[in-house]
């Protein structure tokens, strides 16, 4: 192993947000610039092609940022690491296409990192050098608006999905019930905040039952969007006057849905292995207060450490692709110039 310190340079381009980090090799962040584009709120979502367009404007100043924050010359580099997948195959191409440009430009190697990997990966950042990372093996539900998991870390390079949505993910879920609110694009926050203002159990909404550790949304989405449907037959004002209530509603029956499957996953999972000790959340749903306080419920319960995401690092960004290559530069694990992007 390498015992100098050595740096990565990592770009996250998955989706509408370009990032670049500079990692150290002792897990540290040096610097995560983050360009969001603000360009598909009038569209309520993102608009892939718009999408790759502003990729192909921010990744210089981006990564140009990045370098400059670090105080780490490109010169000093040992690797670039990018997110080869999954995502928007017009996003993901800008960030590969320029990974590989500067890494041989450098004489660098490559390191591909998988975009849900480094969700999960991201908890062994260390922002500060006595910060705790989870113990392998550990249980985590991932959650973001296009992905829902329950996966078991082995180690850093084996993950195994025991649990998934069967169609729509939670965070899409949010997503959609903020927009029959009319409430601006990314849905999921704005749910949250209004959630804070209205009464959780105003509302109950069918949810799907199907078997294992899998998850179902499409069942829960029908049921919300029937429901305003009905009410709006009897009371035009329904949704103006109700919305605090509708959105805590929602965010409550979305949240037990993932805890309820989790928790069940979490039992099976230790008679399998009775040294899990740790479990986590990752991605950007795991950002939701609601959740977090009902993993740590969970955690206190089964009497297991339970560890949430740095804010910065639960939605899409670099540094979380940054953690994730350092695992892959220490094995060798490095991608060649053929190496193309998955969007599944």
């Amino acid at each position: 192993m390498n015992t100098n310190p050595y740096y990565i340079l990592a770009i996250e381009s998955s989706c509408d947000d370009t990032s670049a980090a500079v990692i150290r090799s002792d897990f540290h962040i040096l610097s995560n610039s983050v360009a969001s584009q603000n360009v598909h709120s009038a569209y309520g979502g993102v608009v892939p092609e718009l999408a790759s367009r502003a990729h192909q404007s921010n990744i210089i100043p981006v990564i140009d940022d990045a370098l400059r924050k670090s105080g780490i010359d490109k010169s000093h580099l040992s690797a670039v690491a990018f997110t080869c997948g999954p995502g928007l195959l017009g996003s993901l191409l800008v960030g590969v296409s320029f990974a590989k440009a500067f890494a041989l430009s450098l004489n660098l190697p490559l390191i591909s990192v998988n975009h849900l990997e480094a969700h999960v990966l991201a908890h062994f950042i260390k922002d500060t050098n006595d910060a705790a990372v989870p113990r392998f093996p550990f249980l985590c539900l991932l959650v973001s608006g296009g992905n829902t998991q329950i996966i078991l870390v082995e180690n850093a390079s084996n993950f195994t999905v025991i649990g998934s949505t069967l169609d729509d993910a939670a965070g899409e879920t949010l997503d959609k019930t903020a927009k029959l609110l009319s409430l601006p694009y990314p849905g999921g926050p704005q749910i949250e905040r209004l959630a804070k203002e209205g009464d959780p159990n105003s509302f109950r909404f069918s949810t799907s039952h199907v078997g294992g550790f899998d998850y179902s949304f499409s069942g829960l989405k029908t049921s919300i969007l029937y429901k305003m449907r009905d009410e709006l037959k009897k009371n035009p004002q329904f949704i103006e006057e109700n919305r605090a209530n509708i959105a805590a509603s929602v965010q409550k029956a979305v949240v037990d849905s993932l805890i309820h499957k989790f928790s069940k996953a979490v039992t099976q999972v230790r008679k399998d292995h009775p040294n899990l000790t740790d479990i986590a959340i990752a991605g950007g749903v795991s950002a939701n207060s609601l959740l977090k306080s009902e993993i740590l419920r969970l955690g206190k319960e089964q009497n297991l450490r339970t560890f949430l995401p740095n804010l910065q690092y639960s939605t899409d960004n670099a540094a979380m692709v940054a953690a994730a290559s350092l695992f892959k530069y220490e094995k060798t694990e490095f991608a060649n110039l053929n190496t193309v992007p998955f969007t599944r």
